[in-house]
């Protein structure tokens, strides 16, 4: 089966309070947009990505595929509004039947094994995202009193989000809604369950100064 991952790429990263997104940092050396392209195509011969990038930093992203990469094996496009619509800008890319991986750009510490574990679950089950367990205590807030929830009953939801396209394709016809925070909510809304599997620790995604120290250890510590 044709293997196509879109790498949403197409925030401006306002958290991290730097004058260019946080896509194009540099990590040990590197361009975090680096790490999670070379993972994605180490994981499979035949993969090919769509890298999805705000319009101004396309030039960039050209040149980091220049670098390091084949770039007969990457396409760039623009990013939209929200998420939903740069998804859908990348999705627009893709012409035949295929599993699809959607992957922020800024996780850059995912392995080629969740890839590999979200492919086979997606060509069996046709929609499915990693999740990792809560470590700490929940509580739910409603106006002025609050209650704890059970963190066991808890997942937090990770990418790369993985589906076929005779799903996800038709499923991001849908009007957007404010609710659709990640693919798995449009798919959903579409009509289709989701499975999750389990994803990884590491599968971080940088946000905030914060978190680029902390992957810069981690990367060190693989």
């Amino acid at each position: 089966m044709k293997k196509i991952a879109v790498i949403v790429a197409g925030g401006n990263g306002t958290r991290m309070n730097t004058p260019i997104p946080k896509q194009f940092l540099l990590l040990n050396g590197k361009p975090i947009l680096y790490y999670t392209l070379h993972t994605f195509l180490e994981a499979y011969n035949d993969l090919t990505i769509i890298l999805v990038l705000p319009e101004e930093y396309i030039a960039a992203g050209q040149e980091i595929i220049d670098a390091f990469f084949n770039y007969n094996r990457i396409q760039i496009t623009t990013g939209g509004r929200t998420r939903f619509h740069s998804v859908q800008n990348g999705l627009d890319l893709v012409k035949e039947e295929s599993i699809i991986f959607v992957h922020d750009g800024v996780r850059c510490l995912l392995s080629k094994s969740l890839i590999k574990r979200c492919y086979e679950a997606a060509l069996e089950n046709g929609a499915t995202i990693p999740v990792i367990n809560s470590k700490d205590s929940i509580r739910l807030v409603r106006g002025d009193s609050n209650e704890a929830i059970d963190r066991s009953m808890i997942k937090l939801v990770q990418t790369p989000q993985t589906f076929h396209s005779k799903i996800l394709l038709p499923a991001y016809n849908i009007d957007f809604k404010d609710k659709f925070t990640d693919e798995a909510t449009v798919v959903e809304a579409f009509g289709i369950p989701v499975q999750l599997i389990e994803g990884e620790e590491d599968n971080i995604k940088i946000t905030t100064p914060r978190d680029l120290l902390i992957a810069e250890q981690l990367l060190k510590s693989h």
